[in-house]
């Protein structure tokens, strides 16, 4: 074994030493929300062209929808192709148009890192193919206003507006939803569908308020600033000493850019990203020109299996995930006799080496190659996928500042202490990506009132349980998206698009038969809790080794897998096609009206 992943002893004690020195750094997770002057500065909307301000409108609806990116289009999309008029179907979304996470980031270089063909939602209803392999920004901001458009979702969609109460009333069987706007909303149904990628995150390092030259956050391109646009082309950038704080999966896309453009970049590592290769390019027309129905699902699934281990004899992807994650499956299935764990183990080693090797084999000064490599498992972060960011680090005009994992000390005046040295600035940008310290309910901006007088965040302080993660006891006609105790897949579009579906079947469901009220039982909810024991996923080790980041939730006894369902993210969607509607009535208290 130590023969085929080189020193596997010292690759160990580089694991341990880069877990341990962060582990050390007080406040190592430590961000801030964007608030008052900060939010001013670094979560306004540059994208709108009015305020937004209209008159208050007041509806009677069937489907009120929270969220206007992916999660809220496949409702939007799976309720209107399950008999809901359009007129019916109501989206509130904070943004000035649909797109969520597409919309608030505009940043140069910007595109998916799942393939788009399995990406991209809707693929065949609105009858679109994406035009490469990875989309760029542009045209998946392009396709989620497609997709709104396609299925009616403009005409009633209330925009640059945030819901500040809803409250279920049991007299008239009615979500009551008031907004910032004024406006009184009173909806038969209500899905949950504002994900956590919309409100940036700052670091929480000292002297934020205090730089003097510009600065921006990635979800919040200042183009006025630098000029140019998702093409790159920032030529007021050409006299300019720019800092970008971050290096993961935002800051490898965007970096390469800002060094063609900047006269000077300084990139401040805390801890490096795994770089594989991308590979992108145009899609086949004679590919695309005989695609059978049903494509988009099964290309979605056969890349999600064997990213779960199972062996689909065609990969229908290849790229850099789905070949890492086949190898994987392949050596286990012929080296049976060495134990599963060590077999991970040493896989897992095999890949992180390539990463490394590929650096040394791309970055010519030795010390930047160096402190590039990231040493950790394979999934302690999430991989990254760029032809180009290593190389960038070659360019003269660019720096790294590696700060050996305890992030920049202080932001000053004049630019960036780090290391005990003052890096002066004209401009930092923020790629420190999005803000999730609030959970879902500080990522939706109210909290909901159930049935029985209790908030939500009481009713999951007391008790998390859902059934499916879509439903909550005590909140009737509520379904959640995008919940704990669902299902993570690698490409999220897979797993909303399954939880939006069987939503819809179940309002299509309760409108042909005249139930007014759906609710989901203790019952049901303990079932799945059993459910959900009886596959969890076991990685405690294997986290608790890693560097501190989200998938540990910072280094702590939790992985972020404990929260999800562990079956994989296909055999979730047998699990609710094989509860719905054969097991509805048994889970669900009903209420005709």
């Amino acid at each position: 074994m130590g023969e085929e992943t080189g020193n596997f002893a010292e690759i160990h004690r580089k694991y341990r030493e880069e877990r341990d020195n962060r582990l050390q750094v007080e406040g190592r997770a430590a961000y801030v929300l964007p608030e008052g002057e900060l939010a001013d500065k670094y979560d306004n909307d540059p994208w709108a062209e009015t305020d937004g301000a209209r008159d208050p409108v007041s509806r009677d609806i069937e489907v009120l929808i929270v969220g206007g990116g992916i999660g809220g289009l496949l409702a939007g999309g799976n309720v209107r192709q399950h008999g809901v008029p359009a007129d019916e179907v109501c989206i509130i979304e904070r943004g000035a148009d649909f797109g969520g996470t597409w919309y608030w980031n505009r940043y140069p270089g910007l595109s998916c890192d799942t393939e788009s063909h399995c990406y991209l939602p809707l693929l065949e209803e609105t009858g679109y193919v994406p035009k490469e392999k990875y989309s760029h920004g542009p045209e998946l901001f392009e396709h989620c206003q497609r997709v709104g458009r396609h299925f009616g979702l403009y005409e009633r969609a209330l925009f640059q507006t945030r819901i500040i109460s809803a409250e279920w009333d049991e007299e008239a069987m009615r979500w009551i939803v008031v907004t910032d706007r004024g406006d009184k909303i009173r909806a038969r149904f209500m899905m949950m569908c504002a994900g956590a990628t919309n409100v940036p995150k700052l670091p929480s390092t000292p002297g934020l308020s205090d730089f003097a030259g510009h600065s921006f956050h990635t979800m919040r391109w200042d183009y006025d600033y630098t000029g140019g646009g998702s093409e790159g082309g920032m030529a007021n950038l050409a006299d300019k000493r720019v800092g970008v704080i971050g290096t993961g999966c935002t800051a490898i896309q965007c970096v390469p850019p800002l060094a063609k453009d900047a006269k000077e970049l300084l990139v401040f590592q805390r801890t490096p990203s795994a770089v594989n290769p991308r590979g992108n390019g145009p899609t086949d027309p004679a590919w695309a020109a005989n695609l059978k129905p049903g494509w988009q699902m099964h290309r979605m699934e056969n890349f999600l299996n064997i990213l779960s281990g199972l062996d689909e004899g065609e990969d229908l992807v290849d790229d850099a995930w789905t070949r890492d994650f086949a190898a994987v499956t392949h050596y286990l299935d012929e080296h049976a006799d060495v134990p599963p764990a060590e077999r991970q183990e040493l896989l897992d080693m095999q890949a992180m080496e390539k990463v490394r090797a590929r650096i040394d084999r791309e970055v010519t000064d030795p010390a930047t190659a160096e402190a590039l490599k990231p040493w950790y498992g394979l999934m302690c972060k999430r991989p990254t996928f760029h032809d180009s960011y290593l190389k960038t680090f070659n360019r003269d005009n660019v720096t790294l500042v590696d700060t050996k994992g305890r992030g920049v000390e202080r932001i000053v005046a004049d630019g960036i202490v780090a290391n005990g040295e003052l890096h002066k600035l004209d401009c930092i940008v923020f790629a420190t990506g999005f803000y999730t310290g609030g959970g879902m309910l500080g990522n939706w901006g109210f909290d909901p009132l159930g049935s029985a007088g209790e908030r939500l965040s009481a009713r999951w302080a007391r008790e998390f349980s859902t059934l499916h993660g879509i439903h909550v006891s005590g909140f009737p006609n509520m379904f959640v998206i995008g919940s704990s105790q669902g299902v993570l897949a690698t490409t999220r579009t897979y797993d909303m698009m399954i939880q939006t579906e069987l939503g819809a079947r179940v309002i299509e469901h309760c409108r042909n038969e005249g139930l007014a009220r759906a609710e989901v039982t203790p019952a049901g909810e303990q079932r799945w809790q059993e459910e959900m024991a009886a596959v969890r996923l076991d990685l405690k080790q294997y986290y608790l080794d890693c560097t501190p980041g989200l998938f540990n939730i910072e280094g702590s006894e939790f992985q972020i897998w404990d929260f999800y369902y562990g079956g994989g993210p296909v055999q979730y969607r047998r699990v609710l096609d094989d509860w719905f509607p054969t097991h509805f009535e048994r889970d669900m208290a009903v209420k005709r009206g």
